[in-house]
C-alpha cells in the first residue's frame, strides 16, 4: 500500500509538472533546474508532492529570512486578517504601515535613519530600482547612471540597463573587485585600489565620455553576479569618490539586507552610510514588498510623481513588521555572520579534494562556490605563472597560485542535480552560471547546516567522479 501510495503521488507530481511546460512561458527559470512541486514547508524543509524532502537552500532567491511560514510572520498576516483591517489601501496612511516604518526606520544605518525618506513602490525590487533612478534623476537634474560590471537590480528595462547583462547599454560600466577572476589580474587589495583609481580617472577625466551622472548603483555583495563581497575599504571609497563630486550612492540592499551578510545591512560592514537604499525581498516576510529608503534632501518629487496600485501591501508591511524585528531581537544577523564564516571555512577544507571547485567565498549566509574546469591547468584569464596572483583575502583558495580555471556550468548544473537527488535545493549564478549559491534561512539550526555541508560535498564527489570517468584520454 506504501508503494502504490507513493507511486500515485509521484504521477501526481508528474502531471502538474507536464501541464507547467504545456502552458507556461519559455521564460520560467527555476521549474527548469528544479522539477519539483512544494505542497507544504515549515522552516527550512519543503516537502514535494511525491513525498519526497528538501532542504531549502533558496529560500525564495533570498527573500525567506525566517524560512517558509515561519510562526511570527503567520501570526502577524492572522493578525491582519482577524482585525477586518483594508487589505488595499494605496498609499494612504495605516497602523499597519505606521507599525512597518517604525520598524524599518529602527533598524536603518544612523546617519540614514536620522534623516531618511521612504517612497513605497511597486511590489517586486526591480520596481524600487527604477524609482531610485527616478528619484536621483529628478533631484540632481541629470540622466546618467554608473552601475557595475556583474551587476544584477532587476529585470525592467532600466534595471536591466544597470545589470550585468544588458544589452542596449546607456548605463557606464565600471569594474567590480574581485579576487579570484580579478580584471586586472591581481586581486586582493591591490586589484580593489586599480579598480577604485579606474572609477576616479573615468569622472574626472573630460575625455572619458562619461558625463557628469545623476548617480551611483552598486551591491554590496553582488548575488546574481556569483556571490563576490565587495571590499570595504572600496565601498568607502566608493562613497567618498560620490561625495566629492556631489553624485547620489544607491547600494541595492534587495538580496542582501536583513540580516543575509552578518549584518543587518551590507553597507554596515564598511560603516557607509549612502544616500539611497533599495530594499525589498525579506522586508515583506515573504509577501511582495519593495521601498526607496533615501536622505530627505532627495525629497523633490511633486505629489504623484511616483505612485503604484500595489504598494499598500497590508499583508506584506504586517509580515515584514514581524520578520524585522524577530532578526533584530533575536540577534539573527551576528548569527549568520559566525555561522556564515564556519560554513565558508569548512567547505574551503573540504574543496581541496575537488579540482572542479575554483573558489568558495560569501559574506554571513550569502555563499558561493564556483564550480571550474579541472582538466586546465592553466590560468585563462589570470596572470601568468610569472606573474602570479598577489595574496588573496582567502588564503585557503584553491589554486590561488595558478590563476583561475575556467568556468564550468555544465558541472555546476550537474552539481545542483545531484544536491537535488539529495535532498538539497541550490540555486546556480555568476558570470557563467557556474557558481553554486547557498541562501540559507537566517533560521537554520547547526545541525542543518551540517547536512547541507555534507549533501553538498556528496554532491560534488559525485560530480567529480563522473567527470573523471567520462572524460576522454589524451
Amino acid at each position: 500500500m506504501g508503494r502504490e501510495a507513493a507511486g500515485e503521488r509521484s504521477s501526481w507530481q508528474e502531471g502538474i509538472l507536464r501541464r507547467q511546460a504545456a502552458r507556461e512561458s519559455a521564460a520560467r527559470t527555476y521549474a527548469r533546474a528544479l522539477p519539483i512541486v512544494p505542497v507544504r514547508a515549515r522552516g527550512m524543509t519543503i516537502e514535494g508532492a511525491d513525498g519526497r524532502r528538501y532542504l531549502d537552500c533558496l529560500s525564495g532567491a533570498g527573500t525567506l529570512a525566517l524560512g517558509h511560514n515561519h510562526p511570527v510572520v503567520l501570526e502577524a498576516i492572522r493578525k491582519v486578517l482577524d482585525s477586518g483591517a483594508p487589505l488595499h489601501v494605496l498609499d494612504l496612511a495605516t497602523p499597519v504601515k505606521d507599525a512597518f516604518t517604525t520598524e524599518l526606520f529602527r533598524t536603518l544605518p544612523p546617519g540614514l535613519a536620522e534623516h531618511a525618506r521612504v517612497q513605497f513602490c511597486g511590489p517586486a525590487g526591480t520596481d524600487a530600482v527604477e524609482a531610485a533612478f527616478k528619484l536621483v534623476r529628478t533631484a540632481t537634474g541629470r540622466t546618467g547612471m554608473l552601475a557595475f560590471t556583474g551587476a544584477y537590480h532587476g529585470m525592467t528595462a532600466g534595471a536591466l540597463e544597470a545589470s550585468g547583462s544588458a544589452l542596449d547599454v546607456r548605463v557606464a560600466r565600471l569594474p567590480y573587485p574581485q579576487d579570484y577572476r580579478c580584471p586586472f589580474g591581481v586581486g586582493g587589495e591591490r586589484g580593489a585600489e586599480l579598480a577604485a583609481r579606474w572609477t576616479e580617472s573615468v569622472l574626472d577625466d573630460p575625455k572619458s565620455g562619461v558625463p557628469h551622472p545623476a548617480g551611483m548603483i552598486l551591491e554590496p555583495v553582488q548575488g546574481e553576479g556569483g556571490v563576490i563581497p565587495a571590499p570595504d575599504t572600496w565601498l568607502r571609497r566608493m562613497r567618498q569618490l560620490t561625495n566629492d563630486r556631489s553624485i547620489p550612492l544607491i547600494v541595492d540592499e534587495v538580496q542582501t539586507g536583513v540580516g543575509r551578510t552578518g549584518a543587518f545591512w551590507a553597507v554596515e560592514h564598511s560603516g557607509v552610510t549612502p544616500d539611497v537604499m533599495v530594499l525589498s525581498k525579506a522586508i515583506g516576510g515573504s509577501l511582495p514588498l519593495a521601498v526607496v529608503v533615501y536622505h530627505e534632501d532627495l525629497d523633490v518629487w511633486e505629489p504623484g510623481s511616483h505612485a503604484g496600485t500595489f504598494r499598500g501591501n497590508q499583508l506584506a508591511m504586517a509580515a515584514g513588521t514581524a520578520t524585522l524585528a524577530h532578526v533584530r531581537e533575536n540577534g539573527l544577523s551576528e548569527r549568520a555572520h559566525h555561522l556564515g564564516s564556519r560554513m565558508v571555512s569548512e567547505l574551503r577544507r573540504s574543496a581541496r579534494e575537488f579540482g572542479c571547485v575554483g573558489d568558495v567565498r560569501g559574506r554571513g549566509l550569502m555563499i558561493g562556490v564556483e564550480v571550474v574546469d579541472p582538466t586546465t591547468d592553466g590560468p585563462t584569464d589570470g596572470p601568468t605563472p610569472e606573474q602570479p596572483l598577489e595574496p588573496s583575502q582567502d588564503p585557503l583558495r584553491p589554486d590561488a597560485a595558478r590563476g583561475p580555471r575556467p568556468p564550468a556550468p555544465e558541472l555546476a548544473a550537474a552539481v545542483q542535480r545531484e544536491c537535488l537527488r539529495r535532498g538539497l535545493i541550490v540555486e546556480l549564478g555568476g558570470r557563467h552560471n557556474s557558481v553554486v549559491r547557498l541562501l540559507p534561512p537566517l533560521t537554520i539550526s547547526d545541525e542543518q547546516a551540517a547536512a547541507v555541508l555534507d549533501r553538498l560535498t556528496d554532491a560534488l564527489h559525485a560530480v567529480a567522479r563522473d567527470h573523471a570517468r567520462t572524460r576522454p584520454l589524451h
